[in-house]
């Protein structure tokens, strides 16, 4: 059974990412407590609710299940300031924010009325579609609480830091980054809003996004705290709008359009996802979630139907997992294409 000692001497070897000092050196190891396999912990960082706690909970978690404790319990407390003025307080951070004045980076929101329409799905695989045409691109994972972008691209590796910066994870040349790669075994994210628009903001300004022509947000579905936190934090977006054909989506899509309206955001168009079945065999086409929707809600908005894109299933490939990728050998890859061809000429 692992005892107290243990977990601290697994602790001491442990570094806040901001003060860039040992916990131990810190004074963060707050409290320890071991019960038969579970193991609970609190513990005093310079800086909390970042991107770099959420890494640092997923490295001690690890750390100490791998020896021998089956549960681990962790809070996290921010140090004092006069604990933080002793310790010669936090270093200025290194590195350009994607949200500087004289950033050449555009943003895309990609948005949805309501979960289920694929609204993740067109987000990677518009980056994917722009990458295929030459543009460095990003996507940055915003739906916190229904992340899935790390699983529909097949990432197994997680973000490291290099000079006190994450770097993204790259994929078929998309840089990545995602709540997703900071919480332990898909665990729940219980945070409140106020605490999840501070980590998104860490994810503008504390990721080495590099030189990007083209950063995707994917959006939680609706009109929400954490949407309408990303609307104010992004100086210029442009917003694409996804639903399917089926009336009530493309009614309550047109919500998530007007809120971009209203926040001065441009709107490039409309993406209808789900517009049909063909079928392999027959080559028969069925409307499954009916008819004109997407049409509607672009007239409604005022802007443009840019893709009507079928349902179906990304093949799959023996060498590569990632099972919400369409690739440029598929025809929806091909459709992806057209996409972003047409998305980026509207924003040269």
């Amino acid at each position: 059974m692992l005892t107290k000692e243990e977990v601290i001497e697994i602790l001491k070897s442990m570094e806040d990412p901001h003060l860039h000092k040992s916990i131990e050196e810190t004074g963060g190891i707050r409290e320890v407590k071991v019960d038969d396999t579970f193991v609970s912990l609190k513990i005093a960082l310079g800086k909390t609710q970042t991107a770099e706690q959420m890494k640092l909970q997923q490295e001690i978690v690890q750390k100490v299940k791998q020896n021998g404790a089956e549960s681990v319990g962790l809070r996290f407390e921010q140090l004092t300031d006069e604990e933080l003025a002793a310790l010669g307080g936090i270093p200025e951070e290194q590195g350009p924010s994607l949200l500087a004045e004289g950033s050449k980076t555009q943003f895309i929101s990609v948005a949805s009325g309501k979960g289920g329409v694929g609204k993740s799905t067109v987000s990677v695989n518009l980056a994917l579609g722009l990458q295929r045409i030459g543009k460095k691109v990003g996507i940055l994972d915003a739906d916190i609480y229904g992340f899935s972008i790390p699983d529909m691209m097949g990432i197994e590796n997680r973000p490291t830091v290099v000079d006190k910066r994450i770097q993204p994870v790259d994929r078929f040349g998309v840089k990545v980054i995602s709540m997703g790669f900071f919480v332990e075994d898909n665990s729940p994210v219980i945070w409140r809003g106020p605490m999840l628009g501070k980590m998104l903001n860490q994810f503008f300004s504390e990721v080495d996004w590099g030189d990007l022509d083209y950063l995707i947000l994917d959006l939680p579905p609706g009109t929400g705290d954490i949407a309408m936190d990303i609307q104010s934090m992004v100086p210029s977006g442009n917003e694409l709008i996804v639903t399917t054909p089926h009336p009530t989506a493309a009614f309550v899509a047109a919500r998530a359009g007007a809120m971009a309206i209203k926040t001065e955001h441009k709107l490039l168009g409309v993406i209808e996802n789900m517009s049909y079945f063909k079928s392999d065999k027959t080559g028969e086409i069925a409307h499954i979630f009916g008819e004109g929707g997407g049409e509607k809600l672009s007239e409604n908005l005022g802007t443009e139907l840019l893709g009507q894109i079928p349902l179906n299933q990304p093949e799959e490939k023996d060498d590569v997992f990632a099972p919400g990728c369409y690739f440029e050998d598929e025809s929806i890859g091909q459709l992806y294409t057209d996409v972003a061809k047409n998305v980026d000429a509207k924003l040269q």
